[in-house]
């Protein structure tokens, strides 16, 4: 492969299919076309790295001011191809789900295209302008999406969700700016890749880092929905349409986690090391906090809303764990792709039941099962993989940030205490999850039917269940064979770390 394949993936598939729309083809054949290929590109890709594992690959670069060393540059490692790889897979999956819409439909799908644009962008950036840039184009048809196609009061779910993620990427902005005019004149580069190599934030003082990555962790916390800046989450994804739900929710919101993995963690690890113990309580109250919110919901979309936000909290322990070696990172990486499969998943049958049935309130549905018995197979296993049962993908990736959180809790005396309490916290919400999702399960599927559904109604359309399938069988790859995810990502975080001098 070629260092032109990024560019291509990132830049020339999604304008192409862009501008077929626009002129009028048909747009959701264009959509799923565009990102099919962007799929067999993404997966070629992985191939290709596994070759020649190692460092940044596939490296494009073009120029763009001089003077700040802002240059568009485009790179992989085995991160980068993992995110790459989800982005893809979730964008077929969002394009190819079925019902479409009736209004607008070639902006519709035009917006989807240019949210997995975004997040491949950013996934692939190697500049930090440009890094941040592709991520905030990705929320300009987020806002939309929500705003035009949503379901219920979709306008302030849509304001909601800009507001927030407005205010954390602009403070994002300013953590960003002021790291890099922390340094002196001759480092100031926004090139990633050069920032590790040299280690060029090591010679700031422990203070400066520490302020500087304050601004960080809150501008990719507000982006993740770290507690407290989540409440734009559950809100924004009940009333977004359910692909618009799969890429933000899947996909998209994992770029604040890659930014506090390959930027804000190695590169002012002192900052990082200050903030530790409050950034365990915050994710401890992901959890706790919002997962007894998650079983106070009595309606499916909300349910995943706030299950998601939950969720969180294992990845940040994950990141958080990094001081004792790099299995918590590598946990947090393969539960970014199992996560995001699994709530793709989950939002993608939350609005194939909308569809069928009218509704997603717990207390009017019940025995849909006997009509709908397709959708509760699939649904039976989306729920078992966000509890994180054996044979999914979920189920490595926590058993990876478990066991990262019992090797930090044993690394000295002064840290013993805490990660104990993050860990017995985070083994909590397995229990938690269970509730919710088995509940959820059984008001939906079981028991006495609560509505009449229409004398026609049939189980989910042929295009759904290959969509279903895809997600599935993905989740089950990854589960019985973590290792190809954690042989791709773990060479790369441990470049990372011994770029900056973690352990």
């Amino acid at each position: 492969m070629s260092q032109s394949t990024l560019p291509i993936l990132i830049f020339i598939l999604p304008l192409a299919g862009t501008l077929m729309i626009a002129l009028g083809l048909a747009p959701r054949f264009v959509a799923i076309l565009t990102t099919g290929l962007m799929a067999f590109c993404s997966v070629a890709l992985w191939i290709a790295y596994t070759l020649t594992p190692g460092g940044f690959q596939f490296v494009f670069t073009i120029p763009v001011v001089s003077k700040l060393d802002i240059s568009f540059k485009t790179g992989v490692d085995g991160l980068g191809v993992l995110m790459l790889f989800l982005t893809s897979i979730v964008s077929v999956a969002a394009m190819a789900i079925r019902p479409g819409v009736e209004t607008r439909p070639r902006l519709y799908y035009i917006c989807l295209l240019l949210i997995s644009a975004g997040a491949a962008g950013a996934f692939s950036s190697l500049d930090l302008f440009f890094f941040y840039s592709f991520h905030e184009l990705a929320l300009i048809p987020t806002f939309l999406l929500i705003g035009i196609w949503g379901h219920g009061n979709r306008t302030t779910a849509a304001w909601r969700a800009t507001i927030y993620l407005g205010v954390g990427s602009f403070v994002l902005l300013i953590g960003l700016i002021a790291m890099i005019f922390s340094l002196s004149p001759e480092a100031r580069t926004f090139d990633i890749t050069e920032l590790l190599k040299t280690k060029a934030t090591a010679s700031l003082p422990p203070e400066t880092q520490s302020w500087i990555f304050l601004l960080l962790l809150l501008g990719f916390g507000s982006l993740v929905s770290l507690v407290p800046f989540h409440s734009w989450a559950p809100h924004a994804y009940a009333s977004a349409p359910a692909p618009a739900a799969m890429l933000h929710a899947g996909v998209l919101k994992k770029f604040g986690l890659l930014g506090l993995i390959r930027v804000a963690q190695p590169l002012l690890p002192a900052g990082a090391e200050t903030w530790l113990h409050p950034l365990l309580v915050l994710l401890c109250l992901n959890v706790v906090f919002i997962g007894l919110a998650t079983v106070s919901q009595r309606k499916l979309d909300l349910m995943l809303g706030y299950s998601s936000v939950m969720h969180m909290g294992y990845l940040f322990l994950g990141i958080a764990a990094w001081g004792a070696g790099v299995l918590g990172p590598v946990g947090t990486a393969t539960l970014i792709l199992a996560h995001g499969l699994s709530v793709a998943l989950l939002f993608g049958l939350a609005g194939e039941i909308r569809s069928k049935v009218g509704t997603l309130e717990f207390s009017e549905t019940g025995g849909l099962a006997t009509k709908l018995p397709l959708l509760a197979f699939f649904f039976s296993l989306a729920a078992f993989a966000s509890i994180g049962l054996p044979g999914f993908a979920n189920f490595p990736g926590e058993l990876m940030v478990f066991a990262a959180g019992f090797k930090a809790a044993a690394g000295g005396s002064d840290g013993v205490a805490p990660f104990h309490i993050a860990v017995g916290v985070a083994l909590l919400g397995v229990l938690i999850s269970a509730i919710y999702m088995l509940r959820a399960f059984g008001s939906l599927f079981l028991g006495k039917p609560h509505i009449r559904l229409a004398p026609d109604v049939r189980d989910t359309c042929l295009g759904n269940r290959l969509v279903f399938s895809l997600l599935t069988i993905a989740l089950l790859l990854f589960g019985f064979a973590p290792g190809l995810v954690t042989a791709l990502v773990a060479p790369s975080i441990e470049a990372i770390g011994s770029f900056a001098g973690t352990p």
